[in-house]
């Protein structure tokens, strides 16, 4: 018994250290620890207030809980697109929580007499404060994930990145100090004012979209279901669209990085999926996987795409492309400039839901140039998730057969006339 006793009780602590070992590993958690740092030392220059025990609470704060922090803001802005469809919406969800955030921070802190109150009046006040941070934050965590988009980074740590530049302008521009502040007001107003004039522009062009044209239809199709099909024949009908080009997302950047550094790995192979899992190396701050861990591979994807189109009479009306050195290189972004070079002076049109992969590529078509979103709200519950996860009834007759078999593990698939060898879920025509 005395050598069991042992190590029943030491394994929740060997658990427990472990986990605290990888919190503190995260390159969030000293990201956030050196925010809270840099929010200390630049309030307490700017304001004379190195002991103010209001701003040492503050800045512990921010040291604790600045990764949940980022997380909260990116959620409540994936929450408002998905049930609004807007751009704006999901940027004025997103500044409406950081605004409140920002107000209670200031009025503790001026309560607290960690801030001049001479120099928060000289802005406006807590709530002028409070307003010009938000709206540089927002300017500055967009530039982030612009960059997270060109496989720059990671998107909380981008984030958070961008808080603590703006830590500095704050502290500084809420003191009052000669340009400084004049600094802070430009660029909050101008990088907030600018962000939200580019979203609402965004959704001006979903509203009065002109008429005809090529759709650009972008995701992981992760199968390809109903209201996938569904959205192909609404957009073409609503938009009159000659064509509809669809590319499937291969592997994104983020997991190709995350591969590449041990983060994540295929775990294991279920019915054909892929079942991709953390590995210790993981970083717990990270949202791996925001649009589910469980993936068919990229082949099978594009193939069980053009069964479906085929399928449904519109295999002349859809295109189904697969640009991987483009798409590895330089992911969607490099894509849509290959298809304006393949359809020169053609007006283009994004297909997208609402949900978080949708506005995903909303985002980066807007930010392609000149391209009109075609938007459909995700209403009726069917989702490659609960595909994923066993629902029936969700995908076209021909996915679902192909599906079968894949489980099945038979070693060739056929299906529409086609025929497939099946590796592990990975279809290749021609045998």
């Amino acid at each position: 018994m005395s050598a069991i006793n042992p190590d029943t009780k030491a394994s929740p602590l060997v658990g427990l250290a472990g986990r605290f070992g990888r919190y503190a590993r995260s390159r969030s958690t000293r990201l956030a620890a050196f925010a809270g740092l840099l929010t200390y030392l630049c309030y307490a220059y700017a304001h004379n207030s190195w002991t103010n025990p209001a701003l040492i609470g503050v800045a512990l704060f921010f040291a604790l809980f600045m990764p949940t922090y980022s997380r909260i803001s990116n959620k409540i802005e994936i929450w408002a697109n998905n049930q609004f469809g807007f751009v704006t919406a999901g940027r004025l969800g997103r500044f409406v929580f950081q605004f409140a955030f920002n107000l209670v921070l200031f009025a503790i802190m001026l309560l607290g007499g960690g801030m001049s109150r001479s120099g928060v009046a000289s802005v406006g006040g807590i709530a002028g404060a409070a307003l010009v941070t938000s709206l540089a934050s927002q300017g500055l965590q967009y530039l982030g994930s612009y960059l997270f988009q060109r496989g720059i980074g990671d998107l909380n740590r981008n984030v958070l990145t961008a808080l603590c530049i703006n830590t500095v302008l704050t502290a500084l521009g809420t003191a009052g100090m000669p340009y400084a502040r004049e600094a802070f007001l430009a660029i909050g107003l101008g990088l907030g004012g600018l962000l939200l004039l580019v979203g609402l522009l965004s959704d001006l062009r979903s509203l009065v979209a002109p008429k005809g044209g090529v759709g650009l239809y972008f995701g992981t199709f992760n199968p390809f279901h109903n209201t996938h099909l569904a959205i192909i024949e609404r957009a073409m009908e609503q938009r009159r669209l000659d064509k509809i080009i669809i590319h499937p997302t291969l592997i994104p950047r983020h997991y190709a990085e995350a591969f590449r550094k041990g983060e994540i790995k295929v775990a294991r192979l279920q019915d054909g999926f892929q079942i991709y899992e953390k590995t210790d190396k993981a970083d717990v701050n990270v949202d791996y996987f925001p649009t589910g861990n469980i993936f068919l591979p990229p082949e099978t994807r594009k193939a069980l795409i053009e069964l479906a189109v085929a399928e449904a009479g519109l295999a002349g009306k859809v295109e189904v492309i697969s640009l991987r050195e483009t798409y590895d290189t330089r992911g969607f972004q490099g894509v849509i400039a290959e298809i304006k070079k393949m359809h020169p002076g053609v007006r283009l049109h994004t297909l997208h839901g609402t949900d978080y992969g949708g506005m995903l590529v909303r985002q980066i078509c807007d930010e392609c140039g000149w391209i009109y979103p075609w938007r459909i709200m995700r209403r009726d519950n069917v989702s490659a998730t609960a595909i994923r996860k066993g629902a029936q009834g969700m995908t076209p007759a021909v996915v679902t057969d192909v599906l079968e078999q894949i489980s099945e593990n038979l070693p060739v698939v056929t299906a529409g006339g086609r025929r497939f060898r099946n590796d592990n879920g990975v279809l290749t025509e021609g045998v």
